[in-house]
């Protein structure tokens, strides 16, 4: 590092003989490491400060640490910068409180300004968190000229920096005159030159928007002015990285007016949504259809104008950028239901729809199945069974599996309104395939989704259709399947009881042919299966079918298989010791020697699990 914080430095170490003894060696091995050669060293000490801090007692931190670190904010790596920026923001209870909180802004000030994004953002993020801590007085002596600083430098970095700052102060600044001075500043760098100061201007206005809508009393007609003129500035932006966050402005300025009950603009705010919804600029249309439902919820308490918006919305629904099209078709339940119209969702909402479902595009079709169930409340019964239930029936057969697992996953809002005949025929298809399917992770997608479904679909239609088919995931040649499964057979017992479990699960695993016994991976999966049981089946289930099972490996060739059989001892016994009067005998005569036995095994590993095992069970009988 450059020799610039010698001064600092020498300072800080002449004062170290006035500290504790003990306090000199890590003081002395911390402040070296802040001017190390390597980069990681002086992270490590940067994250360190506070234990500096602590040792050097407020005045010091204040007299020495302080000025050091502000040099340091000048000359070193942004790894660095980007640490001492967040930790002085955790400083003013090491300087002495609040009264002396200014004098973290300057070197804040600085690394506010630097190049590196990460530096700025957690600069602006210090300084707002300091800015709590001031007081009427700091804010204005020493916070605000800070801001005036920062949004008139020359460098674009120090600008957009102080767009962030705003919000600590706009809602304190109860002066009319104050205040509009601000929102003047702000709107100078609203038309800044630069793009990326204009941006993060947009970025930050619904914020401080937010703030007047929570302080009414605070906001005067001027104020709006300015919000407006900034606004206008930017829907009429010629970068459309700037103009597409006109979007979650204007949100911002309907929520503001309606809190309000003022209505004399509504026509405007109309006028400039369906501006943006129609823009040349994809990247605008793209936003306005993400944030459809939050903009057309602030126009729901009038119906003429949510009349107005269904074209719109339905020609981003037909956009030609997939993209936008994604984004609106997750939208269609939100703003039918917004609508409140079972005629118009049927006359213009279900066709399009349907058109939606047949998207060229995969991430469009997989978007709106993500949605489109919960159109199903919003219909009357014969509607959702002549209209809806097709396009469901159709997506369940598309050729992309994400399509399928997402209408699958919200089934439920299905059945509630028309129950699950209408879909069983093309839903096992639909499941078969998927549980089939080459690529492991949808695979292991549908497995999450079973126990879900059964919940759904009821143990009659759970045990004709699809019982088989969660047994065979057992026996996948992937791991993680086979493990998930185990886990899914545990949901299954949950949702439908130990007798269920005992007829439908257990009892068929128990029957399992001999020869595939013989395998190993076969007998460890089995294993796996029942002791994940344990917990969730009747304790009679426990003694009568699976115990018997779990003794039978207990002296099986296979190490591996003995050691597991070592910790489902441990998993029976916790189970077993509820009711320990009844289930002591059968413990302490066959279970635990049992694993006393395996406790002598010739097996390392097989020894370890049986004495954890052993000291388990004890724990369990104390």
């Amino acid at each position: 590092m450059s020799g610039e914080k010698d001064g600092s430095e020498k300072k800080i170490k002449a004062g170290q003989g006035s500290a504790g003894s003990g306090d000199l060696y890590p003081l002395a091995l911390l402040m070296d490491e802040l001017k190390h050669d390597d980069i990681a060293n002086r992270v490590e000490a940067m994250k360190k400060l506070d234990t500096i801090a602590l040792a050097l007692g407020p005045q010091r931190t204040r007299d020495e640490l302080v000025p050091f670190l502000t040099e340091v904010s000048q000359d070193d790596e942004d790894e660095v910068f980007a640490v001492l920026a967040e930790q002085l923001g955790k400083f003013v209870p090491f300087i002495g409180g609040s009264k002396f909180a200014t004098l973290l802004l300057p070197a804040l000030e600085i690394l506010a300004s630097t190049e590196e994004t990460l530096v700025r953002d957690r600069a602006v993020e210090s300084l707002n968190n300091i800015a709590q801590e001031l007081s009427e007085e700091q804010l204005f002596h020493d916070f605000i000229p800070l801001i005036e600083h920062l949004a008139t430098a020359e460098w674009f970095s120090s600008k957009v920096s102080s767009c962030g700052l705003f919000k600590s102060v706009l809602a304190r600044a109860k002066d009319d005159k104050f205040r509009k001075e601000l929102l003047a500043l702000y709107l100078q760098l609203v038309q800044d030159d630069t793009p990326m100061v204009r941006r993060a201007a947009a970025k930050n206005l619904p914020t401080l928007i937010d703030l007047l809508t929570q302080n009414p009393d605070l906001s005067t007609a001027e104020d709006w002015d300015y919000i407006s003129n900034m606004f206008q500035k930017i829907v009429a932006d010629g970068q459309d990285s700037v103009k597409f966050l006109a979007v979650e402005i204007l949100i911002s300025i309907l929520k503001f007016f309606n809190k309000k009950k003022d209505t004399t603009h509504s026509r405007d705010l109309l006028h400039s949504s369906i501006q943006l919804i129609s823009d040349e600029a994809w990247r605008v249309r793209y936003m306005a259809a993400d944030r459809f439902d939050a903009l057309a919820e602030e126009f729901s308490s009038n119906p003429k104008f949510m009349e107005e918006l269904v074209g719109p919305f339905l020609s981003l629904c037909e956009d030609n950028e997939s993209d936008v099209r994604k984004a609106a078709a997750k939208q269609i339940p939100r703003f039918s239901e917004l609508l409140g119209d079972s005629q118009v969702i049927v006359k213009s909402m279900l066709p399009t729809i349907q058109n939606l479902s047949m998207d060229e595009s995969e991430a469009v079709r997989a978007s709106l199945a993500s949605e489109v169930t919960n159109l199903a409340p919003l219909l009357p019964k014969k509607e959702a069974v002549d209209s809806l239930i097709p396009i469901l029936l159709n997506m369940l057969k598309d050729e992309f599996p994400e399509v399928r697992l997402n209408i699958i996953a919200k089934l439920k809002v299905v059945n509630d309104v028309v129950g699950i005949d209408p879909l069983s025929e093309s839903l096992l298809p639909a499941i078969t395939e998927l549980a089939k399917d080459v690529n492991w992770r949808v695979r292991m997608a549908i497995i999450d989704y079973i126990p879900l479904l059964a919940e759904q679909l009821g143990v009659e239609f759970f045990d004709k259709q699809l019982g088989d088919l969660c047994l065979s995931w057992l026996w996948d040649t992937v791991y993680s399947i086979r493990m998930a499964a185990v886990a899914n057979l545990k949901k299954l017992t949950e949702t439908f009881g130990s007798d269920w479990s005992r007829d439908e699960i257990i009892a068929r695993l128990l029957k399992s042919d001999s020869q595939l016994l013989e395998n190993f991976v076969y007998r460890i999966t089995l294993l796996m299966a029942l002791t994940d049981l344990v917990p969730v089946v009747s304790p009679k289930v426990v003694t009568e079918k699976i115990l018997p099972f779990i003794d039978h490996l207990a002296t099986d060739g296979v190490a591996n298989i003995r050691f597991n059989v070592a910790k489902s001892y441990a998993v029976v016994v916790k189970s077993l010791s509820k009711d320990p009067t009844k289930f002591s005998d059968l413990i302490n005569n066959s279970i635990i020697p049992n694993l006393k036995k395996l406790s002598q095994d010739s097996d390392v590993d097989v020894r370890y699990y049986a004495e954890q095992s052993i000291e388990e069970c004890k724990s369990y009988l104390a």
